[in-house]
């Protein structure tokens, strides 16, 4: 028995010792909280997919954004819900200096200033009627080169109106280039991008469609990568770069661990990656019903996000994780 090495469980017998000799840490500035702000809203409005998470009018968001600041997140990601009526086939409303997104983002930024990284979320899925995130042709297909001049025309609107990063999230080939182009001609040379690079069309995007109030019918199969494909994400994370983007993503991010993972290893940009709605909301849910333990479950989802590569993680519940990390 004298042979027995017992290293490995001496490092773990205590919670002191847990603590010191731990590989991967969480602090709160790596956490980025999403948002939404529905224009119209007299107050807050539960969205019953996402338990916990509302939707926020222009009074709501200041708020969450000043709880954000204070709690050391490391930024908050805004996206617009627009009225029904505010919907057209070329997502007008999204480029629109009175636009609820714009509206939001100038009161985040008046609100917490610099002390907080404000990301706007640069796609027209939300303010289309059609729901794609891009113009349709003739024969309803997006039209790629099309919708990259309103992403320029969005990323523009979005820097005038306080963002710090522009988020293209649509999955059009070039945009990461034609954004960084319409910045820097348009004076905002210090405005990033964070790019969703390895977007997959998945399953897990259910409760955010409510959360907008997506008019989406079908799928996004032939922009978002499939599922199946591991190589191609950390083709499309390469190709961001080389554009210019200043921090790439994945997204989601639990059930592509080894894409952040290999997207990390090769990446000479910061990654993050996104624990989406279903992600959240599954184990909320689960919460919910006392199958799970819902401080432990989300802890540890994070912290494999984050041992897997990522340093950034968008997460619904990046203000309670804040809290449980002090």
């Amino acid at each position: 028995m004298s042979q027995i090495i017992r290293r490995p469980r001496r490092l773990r017998s205590t919670p002191a010792i847990r603590r010191m000799v731990a590989e991967t840490r969480v602090h709160p500035s790596q956490l980025v909280l999403p948002a939404f702000v529905a224009d119209g809203l007299a107050g807050p409005r539960a969205i019953s997919s996402l338990p916990g998470v509302v939707q926020h009018n222009l009074d709501s968001i200041r708020a969450e954004a000043l709880r954000a600041a204070e709690a050391g997140l490391g930024g908050i990601a805004l996206f617009g819900v627009p009225t029904t009526e505010d919907k057209d086939a070329l997502g007008c409303g999204a480029y629109a200096a009175d636009g609820i997104l714009n509206r939001a983002l100038a009161a985040v930024r008046a609100e917490v200033g610099d002390d907080l990284v404000i990301i706007a979320d640069t796609c027209l899925d939300e303010f289309t009627d059609h729901g794609h995130c891009g113009v349709l042709d003739p024969a309803g297909a997006v039209d790629n080169d099309a919708t990259l001049d309103l992403y320029q025309q969005q990323a523009v609107s979005q820097a005038q109106a306080g963002a710090h990063f522009v988020a293209p999230s649509g999955m059009m080939d070039g945009q990461v280039m034609a954004i960084r182009d319409a910045l820097d001609e348009s004076g905002f040379i210090d405005v990033g991008i964070l790019a969703y690079s390895a977007k997959y069309a998945s399953a897990f995007y259910g409760p955010f469609r409510e959360a907008v109030g997506s008019a989406l019918s079908g799928d996004r199969r032939t922009y978002q990568q499939d599922p199946a494909n591991r190589r191609e994400g950390r083709l499309e994370a390469s190709l961001d770069e080389f554009e210019g983007a200043d921090i790439v993503m994945v997204k989601p991010a639990g059930h592509y661990l080894d894409v952040l993972a290999e997207v990390a290893q090769a990446s000479q940009v910061p990654v993050a990656a996104y624990q989406v709605s279903g992600e959240y909301a599954m184990i909320a849910a689960a919460a919910e019903r006392g199958w799970i333990d819902r401080q432990a479950a989300l802890s540890e989802s994070v912290t494999c996000i984050v041992r897997a590569g990522a340093d950034i993680v968008l997460s619904y519940a990046a203000l309670e994780l804040a809290g449980w990390l002090r």
